[in-house]
């Protein structure tokens, strides 16, 4: 039997990349292929969401890219976090541990 596939609340995937990206630069293949391997496969990024949300952290000056080479010697973009990223991603991390705390609370409740 596989694991369910889960589709991530807005604004999830955001997360997702700046704290993949914390752990060094990486392609966009790459940074897919982490968040499915630390999920254990529940969390698959599709390309079509992938490279926008990318894009979007690239404008927001959070990530920033350069063309370099992959494992297997081909071209590829890398991204990697910038000062703004970093900042970004401890106040996204607080807020998601608070929402997540707060809405663990309200299932508990009887």
């Amino acid at each position: 039997m596989t694991s369910p596939h889960i589709d991530l609340p807005q604004g999830t995937l955001d997360l997702l990349i700046l704290r993949t990206l914390s752990l060094g630069p990486q392609h966009g293949w790459a940074i897919s292929e982490r968040i499915q391997q630390i999920s254990e496969d529940v969390l698959r990024i599709q390309q079509g969401s992938l490279y926008p949300a990318l894009h979007r952290l690239e404008r927001r000056g959070w990530i920033k890219a350069q063309w370099g080479a992959s494992e297997n010697n081909r071209r590829a973009k890398y991204y990697e976090l910038t000062k703004t990223g970093l900042k970004q991603l401890a106040a996204e991390q607080d807020v998601w541990e608070k929402l997540t705390t707060a809405v663990a609370q309200v299932l508990r409740a009887v």
